[in-house]
């Protein structure tokens, strides 16, 4: 601004020096100057002494009259609009403030993404639940280890839509004929699952305190040598009769998992067997089951109740049953070396025994003996009959 203003006062300066050095205008007489204008406009003669003298007072009278008509101009008014020049200040990027909008950037505050976490919680919350019911069936008790494994760690919850499958009569009724020339102690007795008749084998003990009705595996039958013929014959000798079941069994091409869809028939021939020990005057009854028999026999204590026995026996259980509803004494046998699942569950189906609440109930480890008790019949009958004449029945 102060350039500016030097200029345009500069510039005022010339002008004025300008006019004052302008020749001067004969205003006095403007007729004589129109009758000679030739010798007016190349008067000489001005180059004199005395014009300058006489031109420097006209000057300064026309001084005056020039002067207002070039202040009326008003250069430096007119530079005033320059002023506007210093209204470059608003554009001194006042507007920047605008940029003020860059805090907008506070509705990126919403991408707080709060709907994720519901995704996660419903993921969390879906339930897997159908892959437990794939492993839900009965252990067997002569299958191979792996396939026993598996039904050891049934949950018995899932044992429940028990069955409609129809056993294999056929294969049943022909091992009637194998075991009908071999049976050396005991009889083979006919019962009725409701549908049709199936094998059991009575050995009567003299006076006996009561009776011991026994469920073999999966796939097995009521004189298996590795743990029922050991226990049919041996508990006879301290004074208990036993009778040993022909659980409903499936085509030897059937899945261990298959068993499953048979629990409702074992259901049928628990009772048919307890009824033939009430017939004959036996009524201290106790259920002694192995493996795939010990799954059949919870689910019908869960269904029926023990109202109906005074013990249950429990070999080889590899999973968590429901002992803490069975009210009446319980005795856990497993073999050191059994199945994974019978050792590890050991310590759970202990704490459900003690909460139910009985004293009598126990648990107990056959040293050296596999989940079969293969060469530990004798051990095994000497448990068993040891904790059933301890009972105060």
């Amino acid at each position: 601004m102060r350039v500016a203003t030097a200029v345009y006062t500069l510039a005022s300066v010339a002008v004025l020096v300008l006019m004052i050095m302008r020749p001067p205008v004969e205003v006095s007489s403007p007729s004589a100057a129109a009758s000679a204008p030739a010798p007016e406009a190349t008067a000489p003669v001005a180059a004199s002494a005395p014009a300058p003298e006489t031109t420097a007072p006209a000057a300064a009278a026309t001084l005056p009259e020039q002067a207002m008509p070039a202040t009326a101009p008003v250069a430096i008014d007119a530079t005033a609009p320059i002023a506007p020049t210093t209204a470059i200040a608003p554009t001194a990027v006042a507007p920047v403030a605008p940029v003020a909008p860059v805090s907008a950037v506070a509705p990126v505050a919403p991408i707080a993404v709060p709907p994720p976490p519901p995704a996660i919680d419903q993921a969390v919350m879906m339930p897997p639940p159908p892959a437990p019911t794939a492993i839900a069936p009965p252990s067997p008790s002569g299958l191979a280890a792996p396939e026993e494994k598996k039904n050891d760690t049934v949950a018995p919850a899932a044992a429940k839509p028990a069955a409609t499958a129809i056993p294999d009569y056929a294969q049943e009724q022909r091992l009637v004929g194998e075991l009908s020339g071999a049976i050396r102690e005991g009889e083979i007795v006919s019962l009725n699952d409701g549908a049709q008749p199936f094998m059991g084998i009575l050995t009567a003990a003299e006076q006996p305190r009561g009776g011991v009705i026994l469920l073999h595996g999966c796939g097995k039958h009521p004189d298996w040598a590795e743990v029922v013929h050991p226990l049919r014959v041996g508990l006879v000798s301290k004074g208990w009769t036993t009778l040993s079941l022909q659980m409903p069994l499936l085509a030897p091409t059937a899945q261990p998992t298959d068993y499953i869809h048979l629990l409702g028939n074992a259901d049928q021939r628990i009772d048919a067997g307890i009824t033939l020990l009430q017939q004959k005057g036996i009524n201290n009854v106790v259920l002694a089951a192995h493996s795939c028999g010990a799954q059949m026999a919870m689910h019908w204590l869960g269904t029926k109740g023990d109202s109906t026995i005074r013990a249950y026996v429990g070999m080889g259980m590899g999973e968590v049953l429901p002992l803490d509803t069975v009210k009446v004494p319980v005795l856990d046998v497993y073999g050191e070396k059994d199945l994974p699942a019978a050792i590890s569950y050991a310590p759970e189906r202990q704490r459900l025994m003690q909460k139910a609440g009985n004293t009598h109930s126990k648990q107990m480890v056959l040293p050296e003996a596999d989940h079969n008790f293969k060469d530990k019949g004798d051990a095994l009958n000497a448990v068993v009959t040891t904790w059933l004449n301890s009972l105060p029945l």
